[in-house]
């Protein structure tokens, strides 16, 4: 056996069909296109939500809601993760740099402190907002809740 007498197998490669190749092909003439309409022309492409003239879905159902383009959404953090954090790494202040070498947060995420868990230790903890609670189970112990301005 030599490479150049290598063929496949019979029957294991099927040929593609090739439209538009004369009549006697059998897929000549229209080229299983059909008559007329957009389908049948090149270079045909329908654009999404297009339904051949009739009024689209989009359109016949009514609008409702908005966008506010001023939200500011903000990553919640809890006072019981914060404690399992100033534990684990010994650390008394909390900022969101710290928050994002921990992997709590992205680095471009706005951070806000929700009074969930119990907090044990005095802390500095600085973030983009608080909520009440946590702000008063952090200035309970003694410590200090900053807040960060979101805009910059």
């Amino acid at each position: 056996m030599e490479l150049n007498t290598l063929k496949p197998a019979k029957n294991s490669v099927k040929q593609n069909t090739r439209y538009g190749r004369g009549q006697g092909s059998g897929k000549g003439g229209t080229s299983t296109r059909g008559h007329k309409g957009a389908k049948s022309r090149s270079g045909y492409k329908s654009k999404p939500g297009f339904e051949g003239g009739q009024l689209p879905l989009q359109r016949r159902l009514p609008m409702y809601g908005f966008k506010n383009p001023n939200r500011v959404s903000y990553k919640p953090i809890n006072l019981d993760t914060i404690q399992q954090l100033a534990e684990k790494a010994q650390l008394t202040v909390i900022n969101p740099e710290v928050l994002h070498q921990h992997g709590l947060v992205s680095k471009r995420d706005k951070c806000k402190i929700l009074g969930n868990g119990l907090l044990k230790t005095k802390l500095e903890v600085t973030a983009h907002a608080f909520s009440a609670s946590a702000s008063a189970a952090i200035e309970k112990l003694g410590g200090k809740a900053n807040i960060l301005n979101i805009y910059a």
